[in-house]
């Protein structure tokens, strides 16, 4: 199967994430025509029109969106970044009024807004193994995890001594396993509650939750509660390995498809295993005797031979997701086989969504030049091993202050390629690519992490924590 086209791929976004309009029987020849200018050829632009009936429709290009019901409609247009280059709208925001059976017309005007390049900052060095940096909300201090079992502190500026907590004893690091996530309790500030997600001696996926130490809230108790078990131990790859809470209050778990090339045990696409899943789990009331709860929605609760953790299913390693909150949206960068790369994206609400592995690598078939497609989720972005590329490294949808011009956009290296990319999503497809051209760095990018400012982090097999900053 060749790569679905932008027209195609938007449609198919559109519809898995249920953004488009509404119509009714009286807006049948009623338009709204978007005209753009100021951009350079080929630019794509940052443009939202939302309206009436839950109309919510992102544009990169001029267009006349047609059969739209009659109302007020809101066109607020983005920063846009182009080969450096910024532009800004010169009005952010308007209001526009569509008659029923009559045509309106929205102009955006671009105006340059200077240059932007990034770089990086060293943040740490001397480290072991770093594998993953996230902060509580509201908290300057930056966790990071040490690959050997080891959650370390970096507070004020200094690394602390004593590490926040350290279960190197029950840590498997053979091949790619280790200590991989964690994230914080949306109630943290009050509970001190924390998640962890490593391998253990066996090569188990375990899922467990800790408590801060109220008279030192730079370490944590050492009494774990076991989440989640679950055994993954024929190949030593293929871990996934990432934690995050949802804005729903769930708790979210990647977890890959038990190693092995070609996925050997089509764990991908079996329903009745958590191996190649997103998972979600209610863990708000957490106990030995129920450590977790299936949280109503989760799309295959009750049914024979299906798990009722699994949220979405046909991953291989998805070793990092994200969420942008701000626009309801979940990004997967799921590490390839031997030819692709890839970023799925769909809303954050969709559940069921099969992302295709094992019938698919990227958008191409992964065994034969065809392959049934129908109900699959295809990604928004593959990219070809070339160039020295071999395993996607995802990272945060931008929400920092210290790069305004940045907002919304999508981050990613590659382990191999060791290059910082970014994208945008705009109209269902990946607007706006950007290689960033930091040049080289201090061994392999291994991760990205985020602080509680939402400025982004990479992390690195020199032992190195960078954050990422304006040049």
């Amino acid at each position: 199967m060749a790569a679905m086209g932008r027209a195609a791929a938007a449609a198919l976004f559109l519809a898995l994430t249920a953004c488009g309009g509404h119509s009714d029987s009286t807006s049948d020849t009623s338009g709204l025509a978007i005209t753009i200018s100021g951009l350079p050829a080929g630019a794509d632009a940052d443009i939202l029109v939302t309206g009436p009936s839950g109309f919510n429709r992102s544009v990169i290009a001029a267009q006349t969106l047609t059969n739209v019901a009659a109302g007020t409609y809101t066109v607020t247009a983005g920063t846009v970044v182009s080969g450096f280059s910024v532009f800004t709208p010169r009005v952010p925001s308007q209001v526009i009024t569509v008659n029923a059976g009559a045509s309106a017309s929205a102009a955006i005007a671009y105006d340059t807004g200077g240059t932007l390049r990034l770089g990086l900052q060293p943040v740490a060095t001397g480290l072991a193994a770093p594998m993953f940096l996230t902060a509580p909300p509201g908290d300057a201090r930056l966790f990071f995890l040490e690959r050997a079992g080891r959650i370390r502190l970096i507070k004020n500026g200094a690394l602390l001594p004593t590490p926040v907590l350290d279960i190197n004893t029950r840590v498997s690091t053979d091949g790619e396993r280790g200590l991989l996530s964690m994230a914080f309790d949306p109630q943290f500030a009050t509970n001190g509650f924390f998640y962890i997600y490593f391998t253990d001696p066996t090569g188990d996926v375990l899922v467990e939750r800790f408590q801060m130490n109220p008279p030192n809230a730079d370490v944590a108790i050492n009494a774990p509660l076991r989440i989640l078990t679950v055994t993954h131990r024929s190949f030593s790859n293929h871990n996934g390995g990432h934690l995050a809470f949802g804005s729903d209050g769930f708790l979210y778990v990647s977890i890959g498809d038990g190693g092995g090339g070609g996925d050997p045990a089509n764990n991908g696409q079996n329903l009745n295993t958590l191996l190649g899943k997103m998972l979600r789990l209610d863990v708000a009331n957490a106990s030995l005797s129920q450590p977790y709860a299936i949280p109503f929605g989760n799309p295959f609760a009750g049914q024979a031979g299906r798990r009722a953790e699994i949220w979405a299913y046909g991953l291989r390693n998805p070793w990092r997701y994200a969420f942008d909150t701000a626009r309801g949206l979940l990004y997967i960068a799921d590490v390839g086989q031997d030819t692709r790369e890839e970023v799925d994206v769909a809303g954050a609400s969709a559940a069921g969504l099969n992302y295709g592995w094992n019938i698919m690598e990227g958008t191409a078939c992964f065994s034969g030049a065809s392959c049934p497609t129908q109900g699959l989720t295809l990604p928004v972005l593959d990219y070809l091993h070339g160039a020295g590329a071999c395993s996607i490294i995802g990272g945060f949808v931008y929400r920092g202050s210290a790069l305004p011009e940045l907002r919304s956009r999508f981050f990613y290296s590659d382990l191999c390629g060791g290059f910082l990319r970014s994208l945008r999503l705009g109209g269902g497809v990946a607007a706006e690519q950007i290689d960033w051209n930091i040049g080289s760095v201090t061994g392999q990018i291994t991760s990205f992490g985020e602080d509680a400012a939402g400025e982004m982090y990479l992390l690195t097999t020199g032992n190195i924590i960078y954050r990422i900053v304006r040049q």
